[in-house]
């Protein structure tokens, strides 16, 4: 089981068990993990699922695709390594991945 974990902008952290084929949000949303609201369940609609992607982690993750590049206007404080976690599936590659949750989500 991939382990992620999910640093608060107050730097605590939660590392959680992820299984292959869920996103990176169903891994948040099933933890609890608190500033993950996926209010849209994944369906890149909306931008409350917005995190950082640790730099040395950014290419295993892959880049943005164009529908959630649009979605990230809706975000707030987006920088080069935001990412929607709906948009990022878990594989075994991903084990030890480290993203930040923004302060605040829209």
């Amino acid at each position: 089981m991939p382990k992620i974990t999910f640093i608060q902008h107050n730097g605590t952290e939660q590392t959680v068990n992820g299984l292959p084929g869920m996103s990176v949000m169903e891994v948040a949303v099933k933890n609890l993990v608190p500033g993950i609201d996926a209010d849209c369940g994944g369906a890149c609609a909306c931008a409350t699922c917005h995190v950082y992607i640790e730099p040395e982690w950014r290419e295993k993750v892959g880049k943005r695709n164009p529908m959630e590049e649009d979605m990230l206007d809706f975000a707030f404080d987006v920088k080069e390594e935001s990412r929607l976690s709906c948009q990022i599936k878990v594989n075994d590659t991903l084990d030890g991945l480290r993203v930040r949750v923004p302060e605040k989500q829209f």
